[in-house]
Parts: structure tokens; sequence; C-alpha cells
């Protein structure tokens, strides 16, 4: 039975379960401390638990999330939910921040190992990671005792013995760490959930605490350089304010992701994005799975919208793309859209978050040159996408299932793509009309 030394309030029942668990059936000699911050300089690290074993200091990730989560790149896209930054990356950080909080207070515990791990506590939880880059930091509740024990993460250069530094990692813990006493909070929102993040952005599910036992919403919290210099500082907030002023303009409209609120926290060191909590999943989980037309139709719907009211997506791939529980698609993703004319840009950092493969030609090597003809490739790659299972491989790719103005969408030459509103309006007329079976086989033929 471990040892509890002290922490704050537990924010959901999968927490709970974790330290109910460790408490009642981790060995005797390990102690947990759950629910605090480890401040380090202007930032806050919200730690869900760290357990010190015989061997490291762990910091644990608690996450409920239920289903077949599918690891892509940065983001952990879980079933019928909007997709999230993966959690290993920023518990990595954060027990890096931990182990150097430790050294610069004991240089001695230079040769204790900071671990990290993502706890699943659902029974149906399961992670897919083709790469393996998050699976060695990421376990099931079944196996969270067996994953604590195994000496063998020890990496080579620390100690596999931790128990003789135990009363200096206590002292530097007291030192380094803080009590939670409540989730967090930000304005009237108060996390229910914390998904994920990078180093730029924090995800949250969270609810009014005004309004008990109402709808949730996400939370995207930036962080920010108040101590940066009064030019960096504006150009900080541009970008970070760039999704709610590119949403802003666009009305409501049922297939884009519907705004709630943009604000600042204290001294603008973080800035608070609140969206409708779409209940769906990445359409990057259905590529494999074929796609009703209504996807497609609603994704160009939405494009259209945006591009009547002068906002450019720049970004389009199936992980901006949310399919809701009854089929229908969301647009979603506007953190780098253009809404307009305007006096600056974050084109710059377009290169760095760009999906290749849905990228239009022209755009290739100059991402700033993005126009409502290059959101309109990446469509047509999307949906080329979702009717055939693979992505196109030449502008002039084409299949029995591939209707000609997906094909169009995918031309080499910007003028020659029709418009999201002409692609949707041909989608929708193509469907109306049913097609003769001899023409069907003629065009099987051909292709």
């Amino acid at each position: 039975m471990a040892e509890i030394v002290g922490g704050g309030r537990p924010v959901n029942d999968a927490e709970r379960r974790v330290i109910a668990h460790l408490r009642d059936h981790a060995p005797a000699d390990w102690l947990l401390l759950h629910n605090i911050e480890i401040p380090r300089g202007d930032d806050v690290f919200e730690v869900d638990l760290i357990v010190l074993t015989g061997h490291s200091v762990v910091v644990l990730d608690v996450k409920g999330t239920r289903g077949r989560i599918e690891v892509s790149g940065t983001r952990w896209f879980p079933p019928r939910r909007e997709a999230f930054g993966s959690p290993v990356a920023k518990i990595r950080g954060t027990a890096k921040a931990l182990k150097g909080l430790l050294v610069a207070h004991d240089t001695r515990l230079e040769r204790v190992y900071a671990d990290s791990l993502v706890v699943l506590t659902s029974p149906d939880a399961e992670l897919l990671d083709p790469a393996g880059r998050d699976s060695v930091n990421a376990t099931r509740f079944d196996r969270l005792l067996e994953v604590l024990g195994d000496v063998s993460r020890v990496r080579r250069g620390c100690s596999p013995d931790a128990r003789p530094y135990r009363t200096a990692i206590i002292d530097a813990l007291n030192h380094a760490v803080r009590r939670s006493t409540a989730p967090p909070r930000f304005g009237n929102w108060e996390v229910e959930e914390r998904l994920g993040g990078d180093a730029k952005v924090d995800e949250y599910r969270a609810f009014n605490v005004t309004l008990p036992g109402s709808e949730t919403v996400l939370l995207r919290v930036y962080r920010a350089d108040p101590l940066a210099d009064q030019e960096a500082r504006v150009a900080e907030r541009q970008r970070i304010a760039n999704a709610y002023a590119s949403l802003a303009r666009i009305p409501p409209h049922p297939c884009v992701v519907r705004p709630r609120d943009f604000f600042a926290i204290d001294d603008e060191s973080r800035f608070v994005l609140v969206l409708d909590d779409v209940h769906g999943e990445a359409l990057h989980r259905r590529m494999g799975r074929g796609a009703r037309l209504v996807v497609i139709q609603d994704l160009l719907a939405g494009l259209a919208h945006a591009h009547a009211h002068g906002v450019i997506h720049r970004a389009l791939s199936p992980a901006c793309v949310l399919v809701t529980d009854d089929g229908h698609a969301v647009l979603t993703g506007f953190d780098y859209a253009k809404p307009g004319k305007r006096t600056y840009t974050v084109a710059h950092e377009l290169g760095n978050v760009l999906d290749a493969h849905y990228v239009a030609p022209e755009c290739q090597e100059r991402p700033e040159r993005m126009t409502p003809a290059s959101d309109v490739y990446a469509a047509g790659a999307i949906a080329y996408q979702l009717l055939t299972g693979e992505l196109p491989t030449s502008p002039d790719a084409h299949g029995p299932d591939v209707p000609e103005v997906v094909r169009r969408m995918l031309d080499a030459t910007p003028a020659k793509r029709p418009s999201a509103a002409e692609s949707l309006a041909a989608l929708q007329g193509a469907a109306a009309r049913p097609e003769s079976r001899l023409r069907r086989l003629l065009r099987r033929i051909v292709s």
C-alpha cells in the first residue's frame, strides 16, 4: 500500500481511480503526490500524479479517453471526438522540467531518472501508434503497476536505485511543487478534462461554472511571453488571435465550427479560445473506411461559406474535418487561416504545420501563396482519398469512383479549378442524376 504524501483535488473519476489503485496496490515504499503544479519561470506545468518508485520519479498524465486512439504525427485521434495534441509530448516536457528543478535543488539528483507516462483508464482504450514514438510512454490501466515497476526503463547514466536519493528528492519536491487547490479555471470555464497540447497551446474540455449541467466546450489555451518587447508581443497576440479573427468573420454555419469567446488571462501570458465541443471524430480516422458523399458535400459547403466571407483556410487536411455522430462534417483548424486583407501575416509559420499531401502544386515551395483555389485542391485531395482509399498521385489521377468535378479540383493550374461553391453544386447535381447501368459500365471500361 503506497503512501500519499500530499496533493490537490482530483479533477475527474479517471484520476481518482488511478490514485486509489496505486494507493491500495503499489509497493509500500512508493510515494504518491497528486494534482500539483510545477512552476518554472513564467510557465506552470499541471501534473496529475508524481510517483516516486524504487528506481525513478515518474510524472503521470491520466486520460479517460475511450476506444481506439490513432496516433499520427503529434496528434491523437480518438473515436467520436476531436483530435488533440499528443499528451505524451507534453508529459515528456513536464518530466524534463521536473528533472531540471530537482537538479537545481541538489546536483546529486542528476543521477535520478525522471520518467513520464500517460495512463489510459478506459477498459476499451487502445493506442494505435504505427511509428512507436508515443506508445513507449503510454500504458493501459491494467498494466500500470507493471510498467511503473520496470527498472529497465531507467536510461543509461542514471542510477537504477533511487532509494539513496529519496530524502533529497522529497526535499526538492517540497521546494519545487505546489498544491493545485482546484481544477484549472479560465474565466467562467472550469476544466473537466485535460486533452493534450504542445509547446504553444494546451487543450481542454470545460463547462461553464455559472450554468451547472450546461454543455461542454473546447478550450484552446495559448501561451505567450508577457515579458517580450512591445513589437514581439503584438506579433504574438496577432498570431494567437488569428483563429478567432478568422472564425468571427464567418456567420454561423452547420459545417463550420462555431467560436464562443476569446480572451486574455492576467498579464496576457495566456489567451483562451472557446469553441463548440463538436460531438464527432476527425475525418483522419475514417479515411480507410469509405465515405458517404454527404461528408464531401459538407466539407465543400463549409469551405464555400468561409470563402464567401473572405476567409481562406490554408491548412486543410483530414485532421481539420470532424465527422459528427450523424455522419455530417464540420470544418475546424483555422489557426493559420487568412481572414481577408490585413496588416500582418502568419503565413511564415505554414511551412511547419502543413501536410504536404494536401498542398496544391503552386504552393509546395511557397505556402504564402495560398488562395481559395489551393483550398479547393486540398478538398479535392481529401475527396479523392475518401472515394478511392488512396491519395492522388498526379493532377490527372482518376478512377471509376471519382467524379469529374473532383478531378477538376485537382488540376495543376489554379485557374482551371472550380470554386468550392461550384464543386459543391456539381457534386449535388451528380448525386441527383442516377447514372444508367450502360453509362456506368462504359465509364469503368474507359477508366
